[in-house]
């Protein structure tokens, strides 16, 4: 007897280290941080579920699909989707409990701490026009030979596996080309991950814009009383803030804690240390960008719904987008780094206003000299090709896509999310999708630009 239970110890102790071992391959993650792991999974999973079901319109098996890209052990996961309250909650093998709640107007937010303050947050929806895109949403502009061009390159990605949704092209302000993949529409708001860094920063312009004496002075926030009061607007809107952050996107990271465990995203970068001279050096942050959010936060008032109104009434009304929510945590601030969710067209009208250097329709709504300066490479020591929240292709050494005008710049995002601003041949493309692995961008992108 004695020698069975020890064998069975034996056993049981090489399963442990044989899990231990193929852990990081078979789950994603390692198995010293399960506790954390159950806990990103839940909140990934009813957050994207909630959003993917109720904004863009996805089916469970969707949902679950593009879980299971970041890690197998999301296919574990048990989504239950309430749709009278609009509720998604889900568990890992009955462990780590978490919900995340839809508004209209503001989209799904984590059901962490006190989220009651948004209940009484109340949107107005943008109202249809017939006009000719990008005013309105009649497009008569469509290029045949361009349509049959992209609409092959789409079945192309498809064929790859690259999970393409949508793409589109403009030219010369015009929409010449569009083509969408299975369940997805004109209309279908999709999640651009990173690339709402890049609109987070246009609020930014937009608020300067509005007003040109607005508070900028040091420190941005009266938190920062000691060595970070020496961050400047401009380190934070080029991620050269100095701030120390952990962007790997791993179980117990600043950047996994933000997006799926806190209730306010933006306080994990406000507490974190300064660990470089601010300037100096380039780090790739989605918490930056979330101090942006919370800077923009305070100066609107500090209250969800003229946090809300802005966006609104500053951004979406005047560009006619219809097909997009900014999504907010639990506090009330857009969560700037990674929830915005926009149809191909809403995207293309952000890239067309960039494009425009700020005009729209006559109206100045960023100044020509705020989009040259987020267009211009950063003075850090190690990569200058990031301007105010868009990556450049040229400032460094050699081009970030060869095959590309060296004046081009972009909205980028997880999953290989992209608009490319391209002023020198006048065009505006996007491209909209759900890639493990990466895009063939330059080469793509290339086949459309006069």
């Amino acid at each position: 007897m004695k020698k069975f239970i020890l064998t069975l110890l034996a056993i049981i102790a090489g399963l442990l280290i044989l899990l231990s071992l193929l852990a990081p391959t078979l789950l994603g993650f390692s198995i010293t941080q399960l506790s954390n792991a159950v806990r990103v999974s839940t909140g990934m999973g009813a957050k994207l579920a909630c959003s993917g079901r109720y904004l863009s319109g996805f089916s469970h098996t969707r949902n679950l699909d593009d879980l299971a890209s970041y890690s197998p052990a999301n296919r574990l996961l048990d989504l239950e989707y309430d749709d009278q309250v609009k509720r998604v909650t889900a568990t890992l093998m009955g462990m780590g409990e978490t919900s995340a709640t839809y508004r209209p107007g503001l989209g799904c937010t984590l059901d962490i701490g006190d989220t009651s303050a948004l209940d009484d947050v109340t949107t107005t929806p943008i109202a249809h026009s017939a006009a000719a895109w990008p005013r309105g949403n009649t497009v008569t502009s469509i290029v045949p030979d361009q349509q049959q061009r992209l609409e092959a390159i789409l079945q192309q990605d498809n064929h790859a596996g690259l999970n393409t949704r949508a793409l589109l092209v403009v030219q010369d302000g015009e929409l010449v080309a569009e083509a969408y993949g299975e369940g997805i529409t004109p209309e279908t708001p999709l999640l651009g991950w990173s690339m709402g860094k890049s609109l987070t920063a246009m609020m930014v312009g937009r608020l300067q814009a509005l007003d040109p004496q607005v508070d900028m002075s040091r420190p941005l926030f009266p938190q920062w009383n000691d060595d970070r009061s020496a961050i400047s607007m401009e380190d934070l809107l080029q991620m050269s803030s100095g701030l120390a952050f952990d962007e790997t996107y791993a179980p117990g990271s600043d950047a996994t804690r933000m997006l799926f465990r806190a209730h306010s995203a933006s306080d994990i970068a406000l507490q974190s240390p300064l660990t470089k001279a601010p300037g100096e050096y380039f780090s790739y942050s989605s918490g930056t960008t979330n101090l942006l959010s919370r800077w923009i936060y305070d100066r609107l008032g500090a209250t969800p719904q003229s946090n809300m109104d802005f966006f609104y009434q500053q951004i979406l009304a005047p560009l006619g987008m219809r097909h997009t929510t900014f999504e907010v945590d639990g506090s009330g601030v857009f969560v700037g780094s990674s929830y915005i969710y926009a149809s191909a067209r809403d995207w293309a009208r952000l890239g067309l206003l960039m494009l425009q250097n700020g005009d729209w329709n006559g109206e100045q709504l960023l100044s020509a000299d705020w989009v040259t300066d987020a267009q211009t490479p950063n003075q850090s020591d190690n990569e200058p090709r990031y301007g105010y929240q868009f990556w450049l292709n040229s400032g460094g050494d050699e081009l970030r896509y060869p095959e590309l005008p060296a004046d081009s710049y972009f909205m980028l995002g997880n999953r290989e999310q992209i608009v490319m601003i391209s002023p020198s041949t006048k065009t505006v493309m996007v491209r909209l999708g759900w890639s493990k692995k990466n895009y063939p961008t330059g080469e793509n992108f290339a086949q459309f630009l006069p």
